[in-house]
């Protein structure tokens, strides 16, 4: 028994469902460990395409067990929503196939509010959030004043939960001239949906317990990208949750010794949604010709991605801060145009030299990539299975990036298909 933990490596959007859709097929039980709706997987299976962006992606497979963590903040209409959209598709969701953690947090209409009124409020020094509620949920979270998934069991309790969460949000609504939240109106629509939520919903981390004992193969599935890791991220300009590997034990209830593989997915260059310091970003023809052949659109929220060169530096930090023992190297056909590619091996702050990023912002914003340069190959990449198929110049630059960031690569991915991929380890079977 082997169990894998999936993370990205960069700032998120590395093409994580390619990837994760084609472990999860070897999986007995995907989980969600953290996020929430706000960072979508794209899964292209038989032709059919499914955007998910709260349920698992052993979903779409059968006789998998898909589990959304304690760690993961879950918007219970979204959720519904996105459990009807698949239900059209074919696939089947029902209480054999599917969990929620009774811990799980819930995000509410008031906290998708509270995101908007702070980007609108912040002008230039906007966040780029999606204005999902997830930042504000993961407060109330911290703050213990947060609705779970079991609060909605007892209209008594659900009554008190609401008027502790609605005290506080209130106050801020007040202060900001904003119209305060009824909670009776609220109260009639959780108890309204709460049977549909209640009925999936487990102690996540007993299950997790029993499958161990079965020796069952578990997956779990990260969303975004290390460098948005709200410790270990480009703060404050990240994410509300920890999307390192071993959010994944916290994150629905196990020890770190059920991890024994973490794989971090890693575009052959970098994406980044959002504002924040990209100390690789090209704002020239380049750039935008990633963009389009990359097509670096986000898959939740259609906003156009920045993009850059691969930055070695940031990878080979999020590899150590996420303790990665091989990466699966994305989208490298995008790269077949170009005469030549440029890889950053080290940065220059303030006329001296570094080889990691620091961690103040005002410092991130300042940094100058230093570049190494690689011929480009070309020709095209696409689709090709096999290493030694692939063009000299292509495989120079693959070996040099494994080499720089200091972990092995374990696959290599020339298309958005499953299929056009070259393994070279299985995460599985090591």
């Amino acid at each position: 028994m082997k169990n894998v933990v999936v993370v990205g490596s960069q700032w998120g959007d590395e093409g994580k469902g390619k990837i994760v859709d084609w472990l999860s097929d070897q999986a007995d039980v995907v989980i969600r460990f953290q996020g929430g709706h706000n960072a979508g997987h794209t899964l292209v299976i038989d032709g059919v395409t499914y955007k998910l962006r709260l349920l698992p992606s052993g979903i779409v497979r059968k006789n998998k067990i898909s589990i959304i963590g304690n760690g993961v903040v879950v918007d219970p209409w979204a959720l519904l929503e996105e459990i009807e959209e698949i239900k059209l598709k074919g696939v089947e969701v029902n209480v054999d196939n599917f969990i929620v953690s009774e811990s799980a947090n819930l995000i509410l209409p008031f906290h998708r509010e509270m995101d908007e009124i702070r980007e609108d409020a912040a002008g230039k020094g906007k966040i780029g959030t999606t204005r999902r509620g997830i930042g504000p949920a993961y407060e109330d979270k911290v703050g213990r004043r947060s609705i779970r998934v079991m609060d909605l069991r007892s209209e008594t309790n659900l009554d008190h939960r609401l008027e502790t969460v609605l005290l506080h949000h209130n106050a801020i609504r007040k202060g900001l001239g904003k119209k305060i939240f009824e909670k009776e109106k609220l109260k009639k629509d959780l108890l309204k949906i709460a049977p549909e939520i209640l009925k999936f919903s487990q102690p996540v981390w007993l299950r997790i317990d029993e499958f161990k004992k079965k020796k069952k193969k578990i997956l779990f599935e990260g969303a975004q990208g290390i460098l948005l890791d709200v410790d270990h991220g480009t703060y404050p300009f990240v994410t509300s949750s920890n999307t390192v590997a071993a959010s994944a034990a916290t994150g629905t209830g196990c020890g770190p010794n059920s991890i024994h593989y973490v794989l971090g997915i890693t575009k052959a260059y970098t994406t980044r949604v959002g504002e924040g310091p990209f100390p690789t970003e090209l704002n020239d023809d380049t750039g935008e010709l990633l963009g389009s052949r990359g097509k670096e659109f986000g898959t939740v929220t259609s906003r156009k991605r920045r993009c850059g060169w691969f930055d070695g530096v940031l990878v080979r930090q999020t590899i150590k801060i996420s303790g990665i023992d091989g990466i699966a190297l994305t989208k490298l056909d995008v790269l077949d145009e170009l005469d030549e590619i440029k890889m950053c091996v080290e940065y220059e702050l303030d006329g001296k030299k570094m080889n990691y990023l620091p961690a103040a912002v005002e410092d991130q914003l300042k940094i100058k990539p230093i570049y190494k340069t690689f011929p480009g190959w070309k020709t095209s990449t696409q689709g090709i299975k096999n290493i030694e198929s692939l063009p000299e110049n292509a495989k120079n630059y693959i070996y040099a990036l494994e080499d720089f960031v200091g972990t092995k690569i374990s696959s290599i991915s020339t298309s958005p298909e499953r299929e056009d991929t070259i393994l070279l380890e299985n995460p599985f079977d090591i």
